[in-house]
Formats: C-alpha cells, structure tokens, sequence
C-alpha cells in the first residue's frame, strides 16, 4: 500500500506561480515513476508532467511546456511541481500519483495504481 499527500496548490492571479507537493509514503518511492494529472471542472482527467524514478527524465504535456517544471527528491520521498506563468486553463483539482516504471506509457492514466486525494488551484484572470 502507498499513501500520497498533495500539497501547495491554492488561488493566483494569472501570471503567478505556486509550487505543487507530493508526499509519499508506504512504498520504496525510488522505484516508481511519479506523474501529475489534472481535472478541469466538467473535463476528464487529464495528464500533466512525469518524472522518472531517477529523476533523469521528465515529460509533459504540450499545453504546460516552458512554464511548469517537475521535480523529484528522493531522499524526502517527495516530488514537486513549479508552475510559473500560470493561466485561467491551468485551475483545476492536480493530483499526484505512481507507477512501476514498466507499467504502460506515462501519459496513460490506467498505468497508475496510486492517487493522492488532490490540490485544488485556482488561476483568476
């Protein structure tokens, strides 16, 4: 079993920026890759950015590329995301989750078996 907590998310004025925690527990968190997703109100769930279990790669989705960064600290069992230049698109609940790195492709959110309860943010125009 895995517990993952999310953390930092809030209400900005397009523009700003705010930094996203995961924190997790239960699992050797080295192992997994770590992928954050999105829901929009009235949309599907939708992938943001992952990150390898090293933390050597990383990948998003198109819409976020150049202004959100994800990141991973091993040693904390923690993993993050900075969102700069955050827009009205951008609110939404984010949540964090895990997969064994052999699981099915990054982006796809059936190769999650983990979810933390989500951080709500909200981008004002």
């Amino acid at each position: 079993q895995v517990q993952l907590a999310e953390s930092g998310g809030g209400l900005v004025q397009a523009g700003g920026s705010l930094r996203l925690s995961c924190a997790a527990s239960g699992r050797t968190f080295s192992s997994y890759t770590m992928g954050w997703f999105r829901q929009a109100p009235g949309k599907e769930r939708e992938f943001v950015a992952a990150i390898t279990s090293s933390g050597g790669r990383a990948y998003y989705t198109d819409s976020v590329k150049g202004r959100f960064t994800i990141s991973r600290d091993n040693a904390r069992n923690s993993m993050y995301l900075q969102m700069n230049s955050l827009k009205p698109e951008d609110t939404g609940v984010y949540y964090c989750a895990s997969k064994a790195p052999t699981s099915g492709s990054y982006y796809y959110i059936p190769s999650y078996d983990y979810w933390g309860q989500g951080t709500r943010v909200t981008v004002s125009s």
